[in-house]
């Protein structure tokens, strides 16, 4: 079954090391917590806010071991007024046997206001 898990994360400069940083660990616990593999993965998009143009945050992705032939794809972020700032949001598309309801998606640092009714899953 192919399911999608999202992920978003918040850095606090526009900074390319920060967001490559913050990005490779939002990807890794992503994996990690829905146990998928690199051959698992169909694709990953990644969306940034319009305040972050420091880095392509898919950088991230090559640093990973194993993630070499993933495809992924970077664009910017609708800018809706009064919208979570520095935010880098992931769409992981996968192939996998578990059900929404056992996805987890992963909310770090500020992002966890997004979706606060999937913290406590």
């Amino acid at each position: 079954m192919i399911r999608g898990i999202r992920g978003a994360t918040t850095v606090k400069h526009n900074q390319e090391e920060e967001m490559v940083q913050e990005t490779k660990q939002m990807l890794e616990a992503m994996a990690s917590k829905n146990n998928v593999k690199p051959e698992d993965i169909a694709s990953v998009l990644i969306s940034v806010t319009p305040d972050l143009n420091a880095a392509f945050p898919a950088k991230a992705l090559r640093l990973i071991d194993g993630w070499k032939f993933v495809p992924v794809m970077c664009m910017p972020e609708i800018d809706v007024p009064g919208s979570l700032p520095k935010c880098i949001r992931v769409m992981m598309t996968v192939n996998t046997s578990q059900s929404q309801e056992q996805v987890e998606h992963i909310y770090l640092h500020e992002a966890v206001k997004l979706r606060p009714d999937l913290q406590d899953k």
